[in-house]
């Protein structure tokens, strides 16, 4: 446990000695929240498009601020294998399991952190606009996004070990694209149907934002919260095992 402490602490660190983290991870989900209040204030009330209120909008903006934890984590693990440092580290006694768990708990606590702030930024600019969003709501949207950091975190350390520094990011943010779109973050796949709501839920994004703005609304239904929470955890799982078996291999395709 101590082995996997440090390296956490040394990850943590290096995610914070880089000012692009505290733009991306922390700066441009509050700028959304902003910039979408004022698109919603711009929206005439007989339009009916709540999309961008905030009650709505804070599920969301916070599902999407996962997308950048998950760039910062695949770019940290492919710079330590570019630069030879894991190479180096498998000399020690760490396990494969010490260096997966390293790469992942530092990533789930900036994410924790990360949406607590995202939503402190949505109470407050609920209380501006007169929007009703509850404190419980915000607590459980925060737990509920929790399987959904795990699978961003998961694909963040899959694309690190595959790829390298150069086309990781550039994988990313295929992914932080599909995660805005398909996960009806700026628009409701619900109201629009057809094919394009078909599309949405072939991919776990659009549960990650159902399940998140469904807790904010302490909607408790099975349909609404809990199938969609359970389609994201069984995600995070598939995706988190199938990044420590491939960095388990190729971990020892380093070390052979």
């Amino acid at each position: 446990m101590s082995r996997i402490i440090a390296f956490t602490t040394r990850n943590i660190k290096e995610m914070l000695r880089d000012p692009l983290s505290y733009i991306f991870c922390l700066g441009f989900p509050i700028v959304m929240l902003l910039v979408m209040t004022l698109v919603n204030s711009s929206i005439p009330p007989e339009a009916n498009m709540t999309v961008f209120r905030i009650d709505n909008l804070c599920g969301g903006i916070a599902m999407f601020g996962l997308t950048f934890v998950m760039l910062f984590t695949a770019l940290s693990v492919s710079k330590d294998r570019t630069c030879a440092f894991l190479v180096r580290m498998y000399a020690t006694p760490m396990t494969s399991s010490d260096f997966s768990l390293g790469y992942l708990l530092p990533m789930l606590i900036i994410s924790v952190v990360q949406m607590f702030i995202t939503f402190t930024a949505s109470f407050v600019i609920s209380l501006m606009t007169g929007v009703s969003l509850s404190i419980p709501g915000i607590l459980l949207s925060i737990v509920t996004l929790i399987p959904a950091a795990v699978f961003f975190t998961g694909i963040g350390l899959l694309f690190g070990t595959l790829f390298s520094d150069k086309a990781a990011p550039g994988l990313c943010s295929v992914v932080i694209s599909l995660g805005s779109f398909l996960g009806c973050v700026f628009f409701d796949a619900d109201s629009t149907g057809g094919i394009m709501l078909t599309v949405c839920k072939c991919l776990p994004f659009y549960y990650c934002t159902k399940a998140a703005r469904s807790a904010a609304a302490l909607d408790l239904s099975a349909e609404n919260l809990l199938i969609p929470l359970l389609i994201v955890c069984v995600s995070a799982a598939v995706i988190t095992a199938l990044a420590i078996v491939v960095f388990n291999s190729r971990m020892k395709a380093d070390l052979a």
